[in-house]
């Protein structure tokens, strides 16, 4: 039996490749500094053993491998050190996945700076209701399915393929290792500043991972997207099938002179006509939002068409597609506010999502809670961005975190919408807790646990509203 040991076993990633591997068979084990649910309790019901920090006794006697992951783990730590000196066998989450996982299955993946989650979350679904029954590996949590990721029945396996660097030893992106034969580029902009000097660097690493797709294979993309499209310049050797409302702007020598595209549609994003070139596929109404999850579904229905899913039977999945955990999902409704989770990381993300829920809910109060705690946004380097992608809303709030580099105060005087500033979880909770003057929806959009700000409104509406 291969023992395998995962550094960082809590981060999504990393506790998701130690359940596949405990699927296929290992003896698992992991560390990481910390372990909270769900992940912990994913992992507990896996029957893998955690540790709560790295002890050198944890690799006594030494594992076959140690997969090491991302966070937090750079050249001096405790951990890392000890595995260099031992001289261990060692790799990286990416690289493992590509390696002991991918190799010799059909791959499927999702790329892009925006909608990987929901996308992925979309064709596994998809391919699911196909009877497919696939494997999946998915940065969040899709509703229709049990958990995040599995091994899956056959040979297909849909992998959300992130452009993050792999590992302290390894500065390429994930995706590099995972070698699809199908691959999604949902759009392309600058991000993750901590890493990425310019967006050209970002698009490097795209072209490498289009060079891994086969020639039969397929790549689905924008049709009006200058970045992509710049992109696929630097070379591309698989036919491209495009998605989106727009005709093609940029063509490429690859266009195989396909487009997905939106027909009679609910502004809203609610429900659509999925048409490819000039035939009528079928009308997808369902509990999604915004015109960024109709790309996504174009895209998906795209895919699962080249693994053989007729866009009949991808569109009947779709209108069952429940959505993704903490993508606007809504966590509080007592008929007067409303209160959604939305793991925003990016101004396009958060303009879209509020343009999506403003068309839905009209002149009721929209008010956008942001938390910029991205490397990038916390960095600053989205700050004129960030002034104007509250456009939708009515006003918007913004949370200073200790880790924020730059002044917040400053954004909020130049944001389009009326802006204030908290750096206190409780004050910010008081102050959404009380009575609003008409219907209003109230989006914490933020990608880590935002201080507990969830459960903490929550509480205090209900509290609110027994009082009254």
């Amino acid at each position: 039996m291969t023992r395998t040991y995962f550094l960082g076993i809590g981060g999504t990633l990393m506790g998701s490749l130690a359940q596949l591997a405990k699927a296929l068979g290992h003896e698992v084990s992991g560390s990481d500094k910390a372990l909270y649910p769900p992940m912990s309790d994913q992992l507990a019901a896996a029957g893998i053993e955690v540790f709560e920090g790295f002890d050198p006794a944890q690799l006594e006697p030494a594992p076959d491998v140690v997969v090491v992951g991302n966070a937090g783990l750079p050249r001096g730590h405790p951990a890392i050190e000890h595995i260099l000196n031992r001289g261990l066998n060692y790799t990286s989450g990416a690289e493992w996945l590509g390696n002991v996982v991918l190799r010799n299955r059909w791959v499927l993946a999702v790329a892009g700076t925006h909608g990987k989650s929901t996308t992925a979350s979309m064709l596994a679904w998809i391919l699911e209701s196909a009877g497919l029954a696939p494997g999946y590996l998915i940065g969040g949590v899709p509703k229709n399915l049990d958990r995040s990721a599995r091994l899956g029945d056959t040979p297909f396996f849909v992998v959300e393929a992130d452009e993050y660097d792999t590992s302290y030893f390894d500065r390429r992106s994930k995706f590099v290792h995972y070698r699809p034969r199908t691959t999604i580029i949902n759009n392309l902009e600058y991000d993750h500043a901590d890493i990425f000097p310019d967006l050209a660097a970002i698009q490097t690493q795209f072209h490498h991972l289009l060079r891994s797709v086969p020639g039969d294979g397929l790549v689905v993309a924008p049709s009006a997207d200058d970045h992509v499209d710049d992109t696929l310049k630097l070379g591309c050797w698989t036919p491209i099938t495009r998605f989106g409302a727009e005709p093609i702007k940029h063509a490429q020598p690859m266009d195989n002179g396909e487009r997905f595209h939106p027909g009679d549609s609910e502004a809203d994003g609610s429900a659509f006509e999925v048409c490819l070139n000039d035939q009528v596929l079928g009308r997808v109404q369902w509990s999604m939002l915004g015109r960024h999850n109709v790309n996504n579904a174009l895209a998906a229905i795209a895919a699962a068409r080249h693994a053989g899913v007729a866009p009949a039977v991808a569109i009947d999945a779709l209108n069952a597609f429940e959505g993704v955990k903490r993508r606007l999902e809504r966590i509080y409704d007592d008929g007067e506010t409303s209160v959604y989770d939305d793991f925003a990381h990016h101004p396009t993300a958060i303009r879209s999502t509020l343009q999506g829920l403003r068309k839905a809910v009209g002149g009721d109060e929209l008010i956008a809670v942001i938390e910029p705690r991205t490397h990038t946004m916390s960095l600053g380097t989205l700050r004129d961005e960030l002034a104007t992608c509250a456009a939708p809303a009515d006003r918007a709030i913004w949370f200073r975190g200790e880790n924020i580099k730059w002044d917040v105060t400053e954004l909020a005087t130049h944001c389009v919408v009326p802006s204030t500033v908290f750096d206190s979880i409780d004050r910010l909770v008081e102050h959404l807790a009380a009575p609003g003057i008409r219907r209003r929806h109230i989006v914490i959009m933020s990608n880590g646990a935002f201080g507990g700000i969830y459960g903490k409104l929550v509480d205090a509406l209900n509290e609110s509203r027994e009082g009254h």
